[in-house]
């Protein structure tokens, strides 16, 4: 039997929903874009275009919701199945934009260039629970306007698997889907088999930019999934409560849906989310709060009961190195999240307030995802019955250690984790050289880095996307993309 978490009794889901359909039908929401405005009026909704905002009838919220697809897969660069977004099947992958790395030698943290982003990639390639990767964070040594697109560039030379990814303007989406259609082939192929999902975020309370707004419809003109990220903030801009707040969650993330079903009905989405609670001590937003876990699983309960696939930023911490703090609420999150169900599940490898990424941190959470792993799969009977056979073997042999049951059964019922997890006895951990966690789970990266094996992507593919990737630079600029080792 599958452990599940619930928090959310359903008649309180169908309130909430109701609530929110109520919100948006009365209040609106803004939007800063006219063409997505003109976009909405001609299906239906009603446009005050002085206050830029769109009023949603519960009818066209309905038939948006029947028009998205209640699961859907990612695929990686070779075109292999990775990830099946539907049921209660759960996927992680890191966290995505952070502005800083932890560096292992100095314990700071500072900005990352090129150098970091590609062993993060080799890093990511290796990690056998964690299916998809993410633009994980931002080099600092090319042009901001080219950071978002040169990071999904790295991602898919490196790394096979499909990418968590975003835009930060609306023209570089051109250049993200060009890089997708390099891999891929063709705009058919793309569809079939897609590679990355794109981060859309509403900005609270009850807004869309226009930039993000516009990625949400360019997004649905090709097929490209899309996940939802609403970020209200309980006690700040979103109401104190959690039943509030999942209020304001569900309509931001409705509005998202209508945008993205009436641009092109059947878009693949993710409803997702990064809210928080709003420490008022310190100012701010503990993603580590028990209280923004239990959102995100309630909300991950909303998005099932609406028909979708679910994403939300939960496995994290808002530590600041790689500590006590780090492992408790990473570990915490990951597991409420694995019980819940939650299909998507961000935030591995990430620290302080979704701001920095450890590469240490994230072969540890690599680990805690693997035992989440196994704790879906319960406990069920394994030849255990009769259990008098295995007692009386017992009684006469005095251990079971070699015993036919359990060397068939060792690895299934045991999960062995990998080095960075010390499961020796003091005397042993002291002969090894009494070694900290930090320092065993960087071990494991210089290992990974020593085994890292290129990726199979196509050698005519790898330099379409190293021209692309050389034109865009110039455009902004830059006479030449950083070097990148042979």
């Amino acid at each position: 039997m599958r452990p599940r978490l619930q928090l959310l009794e359903d008649g309180l889901i169908q309130r909430i929903v109701d609530e929110a359909v109520s919100l948006l039908g009365t209040l609106g929401v803004e939007v800063q874009n006219e063409a997505v405005l003109s976009l909405l009026a001609d299906h239906g909704a009603r446009i005050d275009l002085g206050s830029q905002r769109a009023f949603f009838q519960e009818g066209l919220i309905q038939t948006c919701l029947e028009r998205a697809p209640s699961a859907f897969k990612l695929y990686d660069v070779p075109g292999n199945e990775t990830n099946d977004f539907c049921g209660n099947k759960v996927h992680y992958t890191p966290g995505s934009a952070a502005l800083n790395v932890l560096d292992y030698e100095t314990k700071r943290i500072r900005k990352p260039v090129t150098a970091d982003y590609i062993t993060y990639a080799k890093i990511m390639s290796q990690l056998e629970h964690i299916a998809s990767q993410s633009t994980a964070f931002i080099p600092s040594d090319v042009h901001e306007n080219i950071s978002d697109s040169y990071r999904l560039f790295l991602s898919l030379l490196y790394c096979e698997k499909p990418v968590v990814t975003g835009a930060f303007t609306i023209e570089s989406f051109a250049i993200m889907k060009d890089l997708q259609m390099a891999v891929r082939g063709s705009e058919e192929a793309l569809k079939e088999k897609p590679l990355t999902v794109f981060s859309c975020c509403p900005t609270s309370p009850l807004k869309w930019s226009g930039v993000t707004s516009q990625n949400v419809v360019d997004c649905a003109q090709y097929a490209i999934p899309v996940e939802f990220i609403s970020m209200p903030l309980a006690g700040f801009i979103a109401p104190v409560t959690l039943t509030g707040s999942l209020i304001q969650h569900t309509a931001e993330t409705l509005s998202g849906i209508v945008i993205s079903q009436t641009a092109n009905p059947g878009t693949p989405v993710l409803y997702g989310g990064s809210p928080a609670i709003f420490d008022v001590r310190f100012e701010t937003t503990p993603m580590g709060a028990v209280e923004t876990m239990m959102i995100d699983c309630a909300y991950n309960e909303i998005g099932k009961h609406l028909g979708l696939p679910t994403q939300a930023y939960i496995s994290l911490s808002d530590a600041k190195q790689l500590d006590a703090q780090a492992g408790l609420e990473s570990s915490m999150g990951a597991t409420l999240a694995a019980l819940s169900g939650i299909n998507n599940i961000s935030g591995s490898g990430m620290l302080d307030f979704e701001s920095c990424i450890s590469l240490e941190k994230l072969v540890l959470d690599n680990e805690i995802c693997g035992m989440t792993f196994r704790l879906l799969e319960g406990i069920e009977p394994r030849e255990d019955f009769p259990a008098l056979p295995h007692f009386q073997e017992l009684l006469k042999e005095g251990y079971l250690i070699i015993a036919e049951h359990t060397r068939k059964y060792l690895r299934e019922e045991h999960l062995f984790p990998g080095p960075s997890i010390d499961r020796a006895n003091r005397p042993r951990w002291e002969q090894e050289g009494s070694t900290t966690l930090e320092e065993r789970a960087h071990r494991e990266i210089e290992k990974y880095l020593e085994g890292y094996q290129p990726s199979r992507i196509d050698g005519d593919a790898a330099r379409e996307l190293v021209g692309l990737m050389e034109g865009e630079a110039r455009r902004h600029g830059m006479d030449q993309l950083p070097e990148r080792e042979a």
